[in-house]
């Protein structure tokens, strides 16, 4: 069994930076991934990374601004989110899956991230 607890989020002016965490507990994790749903939108993906090794992997809409990053030893990913614009408004959830060819099969209960103008 994995859980995910995720934690950061919060109100914030355009412009300004959040990090978010996401705190992982029981098996191995592969990797991890960061999604984002918006009112009324899909949900869609933001940021992954291995649990092992520095291969991560960014969506457009974020690359150069975020920045996905693991501490092994606390069992924890961040997602360092910089010069946020209002469009960045979302419930972001922290995922993970087991293996490479498994699809993300645990989620964390999400945090709210707000970006007024």
């Amino acid at each position: 069994q994995v859980q995910l607890v995720e934690s950061g989020g919060g109100l914030v002016q355009a412009g300004g930076s959040l990090r978010l965490s996401c705190d992982a507990s029981g098996r191995t994790l592969y990797r991890v991934g960061w999604f984002r749903q918006a009112p009324g939108k899909e949900r869609e993906f933001v940021a992954a990374i291995n649990w092992s090794g520095a291969n991560t992997h960014y969506a457009d809409s974020v690359k150069g601004r975020f920045t996905i990053s693991r501490d092994n030893a606390k069992n924890t990913v961040y997602l360092q989110m910089n010069s946020l614009k209002p469009e960045d408004t979302a419930v972001y959830y922290c995922a993970a899956k087991l293996g490479s060819g498994s699809s993300y099969g645990y989620w964390g209960q999400g945090t709210q991230v707000t970006v007024s103008t």
